[in-house]
């Protein structure tokens, strides 16, 4: 009997010693703050018709005929540039930079339209800023409407889940637009 009793106390001083803890407080709710660096930009130019200004911290490969991947690669994104001639096939060239943009209406919860007229040197265009959990969230086309034609987007190395990526893709979008304000034709 005496050893049952010795057992069952054992037990609860066991259980007594398991069970004191400090209270269990709930964490105060907070955010993930995501900051980047100011962008500087730098003056871009090759053997391509066109030269425009980039941030210093983005990386720039060289693609064929005049194409460019612009990565960020804190932000796991990249700028797409596809670059075409015109060659009497203007409508054709709008139609297929609007349709690229609104393949993205299934998922997108808006499409906000920015037109860029710069008659002094002869750029004109459009951006688009795509909301929602579209799989680009910043598009645009630029054209003198007789010879040259350019294409950006930008795409997240992630699910699209536009609150998670929102501050990257701010930033971004930002470059984008520096991008198409600052481009010259050659």
């Amino acid at each position: 009997m005496l050893n049952r009793i010795l057992s069952i106390t054992a037990i609860l001083l066991a259980l007594t010693v398991i069970s004191c803890k400090n209270d269990v407080l709930p964490k105060p709710a907070s955010f993930l703050r995501l900051d980047y660096p100011e962008a500087k930009y730098v003056n871009f130019e090759n053997n391509c018709p066109f030269a425009f200004e980039i941030n210093e911290d983005a990386i720039i490969k060289g693609e064929k005929e005049c194409g460019f991947a612009i990565t960020y690669p804190k932000m796991k994104a990249t700028i797409y540039l596809t670059y075409k001639p015109v060659n009497n096939n203007i409508d054709k060239l709008l139609r297929d930079a609007q349709k690229l943009t609104y393949e993205h209406v299934i998922k997108a919860d808006d499409i906000l339209e920015q037109p860029y007229l710069n008659p002094q040197k002869k750029v004109y265009g459009m951006f688009y800023q795509v909301d929602g959990n579209a799989a680009t969230n910043s598009q645009f086309y630029v054209t003198d409407s007789t010879k040259h034609f350019l294409i950006g987007s930008v795409y997240f190395y992630a699910k699209p889940n536009f609150d998670s990526i929102m501050p990257a893709a701010s930033y971004v979008k930002n470059d984008m637009q520096r991008l198409m304000e600052t481009l010259k034709w050659k």
